[in-house]
């Protein structure tokens, strides 16, 4: 999708207007251009080309988990991690003009929206159908017109596609988050000695006993407190995996440093993915609100 914006005012998102990557764009850049990719892939493509500044991608969701594919995806994008943001998540019974709470018997959106919203669906007795995407299910929803419809989405699909909220906040848990990072073609450099800074690196072991266990061991002796770690399998193959880790602290810190040195001593490669300021989310802060 082509933009006429200048690419230094422009941040790409996966998904269709609406979707809540645009809205965490609109939270965390107001000031620029947010534009939709059909996929992932297309996405981190526009950064590398320099048809975009930034990609804003989500990685986790305090009640869905992780985000798939993405953390295969992001470290082969050559792409470097620049900021995180977390955005709460306010679904939204989205419906047509004339449609009522007794109207309505289906309700689409995307697998992960409609699980996020089971109390509800059950409550009101709702079929639920799933969609590939809950802005998608929103632009189809105003297409069609049926007040026997409803789509689960965020409060700005509903403005974007002339859909009225029969119900906000919807979400069977109060907890949920999504954590956004923000990836750019060049990384930005941090100082050492600033505060709170998560580093975010991808490394593979061989699969053999205590690999994983010996790798790891330099975090705890160091003090170094890792955050998360995902693994996942390498080109198909059950003989090497590839682990994503964040972990709190800058790589030139002493303890962060000598950890990933013993690190890189039992591992195939260790890629540093970026060095970026924690969002005050991680320390009791609160995240973005999307209404």
């Amino acid at each position: 999708m082509a933009s006429s914006r200048r690419p230094s005012s422009t941040i790409v998102f996966q998904g269709m207007p609406g979707a809540y990557s645009h809205l965490a764009c609109r939270h965390a850049f107001p000031d620029m251009h947010a534009l939709p990719q059909q996929t992932f892939e297309d996405m981190f493509a526009a950064v590398h080309e320099g048809r975009a500044k930034y990609a804003m991608t989500p990685i986790e969701n305090s009640v869905a988990g992780r985000v798939a594919d993405i953390h295969r995806l992001m470290p082969e994008s050559g792409l470097h991690i620049v900021s995180e943001r977390f955005l709460r998540v306010n679904h939204h019974l989205l419906a047509p003009k004339g449609a009522t709470m007794k109207s309505i018997r289906i309700v689409r959106s995307h697998v992960h929206a409609l699980s996020q919203c089971r109390g509800m669906i059950r409550k009101l007795g709702l079929q639920a159908i799933v969609h590939a995407d809950t802005a998608g299910a929103a632009a189809e929803l105003a297409e069609r017109g049926d007040v026997t419809e409803a789509a689960i989405a965020s409060s700005l699909a509903g403005e974007i596609y002339g859909l009225k909220s029969l119900r906000a906040n919807i979400e069977d848990a109060d907890h949920n988050t999504t954590r956004f990072v923000v990836l750019a073609r060049r990384p930005v450099k941090r100082r050492p000695d600033e505060d709170r800074l998560v580093t975010t690196f991808v490394f593979r072991v061989r699969n053999v006993p205590a690999a994983l266990y010996k790798a790891l061991g330099g975090f705890a002796t160091n003090g170094v407190n890792m955050t998360k770690l995902e693994s996942y399998m390498v080109g198909g193959s059950f003989n090497a995996t590839q682990f994503y880790a964040d972990v709190e602290g800058h790589p030139e810190d002493r303890p962060l440093k000598l950890a990933l040195e013993e690190l890189a001593f039992f591992t195939h490669e260790v890629r540093i993915v970026g060095t970026y300021p924690a969002d005050p989310f991680r320390f009791g802060g609160r995240p973005d609100e999307t209404d």
